[in-house]
Parts: structure tokens; sequence; C-alpha cells
């Protein structure tokens, strides 16, 4: 748990769930103009949070005022491990804060947070890495003041859907 005057940034709970939805909705739709669908996404957060092998949330509670203990912001991480480096690399994903408390360091202190969980491991955890829409260029200029770096690399995907086959594509 970090404080940082009336921010508290905590691990998330199964009870942060319903907010942690709720964010993950506004964060589709503000940044992909995607409509997600509210049942299986809250599966899928309650599936996250039910299974520490999955990743895990910090969120930070707003400590001031009429907004005694409200979400106001989280991120999700989750792992991948890097045989090049024979360590972990954490994925920052769905970082959200809400429209009202943004600009007041928020992300930083999510960040700072995730920072000082992984150096409790430094031998297993090898860096961060995260994504973000070419056209967020407001994410870019944010991302790099925190230290990140553009990489050589593109991303790539292909992604299954109910109406979609999953059959391994021709090699005509």
């Amino acid at each position: 748990m970090s404080n940082h005057g009336n921010v508290l940034v905590r691990r998330a709970t199964m009870a942060d769930l319903e907010m942690i939805s709720a964010f993950n909705y506004a964060l589709a739709k503000e940044t992909e103009a995607r409509i997600l669908d509210g049942v299986l996404l809250r599966a899928g957060v309650e599936s996250l949070l039910g299974d520490p092998q999955k990743g895990w949330y910090a969120v930070a509670v707003s400590q001031q005022g009429s907004y005694e203990q409200k979400i106001i912001g989280q991120i999700l991480i989750t792992f991948e491990w890097s045989d090049w480096r024979n360590g972990q690399f954490w994925w920052l994903q769905s970082l959200y804060v809400d429209q009202q408390f943004r600009q007041q360091g928020v992300f930083r202190q999510l960040f700072e947070y995730v920072h000082q969980q992984a150096q409790k491991n430094p031998e297993n955890i090898c860096g961060f890495r995260l994504y973000v829409e070419r056209e967020n260029f407001q994410a870019h200029q944010a991302y790099a003041h925190m230290g990140f770096q553009e990489t050589v690399y593109q991303m790539h995907e292909i992604e299954f859907s109910e109406n979609q086959q999953t059959s391994s594509p021709s090699t005509s």
C-alpha cells in the first residue's frame, strides 16, 4: 500500500470488481470508440481478480472530502516470460484515471506503486512494457516522461471471436 497526500494506492480486491469493470468500459469507449459487452467484461475482470496467475490490478483511492474511499484510477499488470532475459516483463494495461482527477499525478502514483512492487523481486522482473495507440499523442508524451522508450517492434494480433472460425490460416 502506498499513500501520497489524499490518494492511497493499493492492490485491488474482489470488492473493486464493479468499479474496475466500469473504468474498463469507459476506457475502451474513450480510447478506441469501442462498446464492450458488459457481461463479458465483468466476467473477465472477475476471473483475473480471482486468479493472481493472470495478473493483478492496483487502484488509486481518493481519501478526501466527499470522495472518501472512492476509486479514481486503476492499472492492470499482466505477465510475459522472456527467455532471452530469464525474467518476466510486466505489461501495464487498462490504465484509467477518472476524468475529474486527471493531470493531478494519479497515474504517476499508480506507476510508482507498480515500480515499488517490481523492486521487491528484482531478480525476476526484467522490465515493464505497454502498448499505446499510434494517435494517442498525449499518452506517448506521458509515457516518455516516465522513462518509457519506443521499441523497434510493432504489435500484430489475430483476435478470435465467437463469430470467427479458429482454424489455421490456409498456406496455399
